[in-house]
């Protein structure tokens, strides 16, 4: 299926995390120009950017920036348009995952967390939006959420859950602001993906995770990213405000 995507130029935050890779990869599958987001990493951004040049031939970017720094997203954006020129695509990937349980949590590891995911979200989709309402154009978000931030979780990331939350009905508000403008605002509710983040879990006690998924198993990461690629697309023309459930039955909403 074509998804008529050549040439579109993509930001995806978090591109050089085990998730954002795949998502920065399946969008050049399409023909995408990506601008694969780090904050701490930039071997392996630039590692994506590599990987894309050489397997789908096309122009690829590094570009540093913490989400939760207004500045730092202005600049990206900056960047960006330099290099590519507009940004169609946003897709929102960057988020911290502390372990702690509720009692023991000090305030600054909630609103780093909070900051991070939901502010950082927040302040890359103004950017965009600002963007394509001043250049008249239409253009997609795309936010990763979980399933999480509807069932919660048991083992202590009580302000990851809740940050996904918030995104969930940060997509919802911001998708009817913008919807007559010509852009679509959606989110991806994954469940367990198969990242170095998990690994260590599923080698201590990795039944009792397959027995919380019917389809018996953990997605893989390039499951998730061609979902995100189909919402970047205008195969998707008639969605938005919608939140699509990737859990492998986990959630079933």
């Amino acid at each position: 299926m074509d998804l008529n995507l050549k040439n579109k130029v993509a930001l995806v935050t978090g591109g050089s995390g085990d998730l954002g890779r795949a998502i920065c990869l399946s969008l050049a599958a399409e023909g995408v120009k990506v601008a694969v987001n780090y904050h701490r990493n930039a071997d392996k951004a630039n590692a994506v950017v590599e990987e894309i040049k050489s397997t789908h031939g096309l122009d690829a970017l590094a570009v540093f920036g913490d989400v939760s720094n207004e500045a730092d997203i202005q600049e990206m954006f900056r960047q960006i348009e330099k290099n590519f020129s507009q940004v169609d695509i946003l897709v929102n990937s960057a988020a911290v995952c502390p372990t702690c349980q509720v009692r023991d949590m000090s305030e600054q590891m909630w609103s780093e967390t909070i900051q991070v995911n939901l502010t950082g979200t927040f302040l890359a989709s103004r950017e965009m939006v600002k963007r394509l309402l001043d250049s008249g154009c239409k253009g997609r978000i795309i936010n990763i959420v979980s399933q999480a931030a509807f069932r919660g979780s048991t083992t202590g990331h009580a302000p990851y859950d809740a940050s996904k939350g918030g995104i969930v009905s940060f997509t919802i508000a911001l998708a009817r602001e913008v919807a007559q403008q010509g852009i679509a605002v959606n989110a991806v509710a994954p469940g367990m993906i198969l990242t170095k983040m998990v690994t260590k879990v599923l080698k201590e006690n990795k039944e009792k995770y397959l027995n919380r998924i019917p389809l018996h198993r953990i997605a893989e990461p390039e499951e998730i990213a061609n979902v995100v690629t189909f919402l970047a697309s205008e195969k998707a023309s008639y969605m938005t405000g919608a939140t699509v459930d990737v859990s492998g039955g986990m959630l079933m909403r």
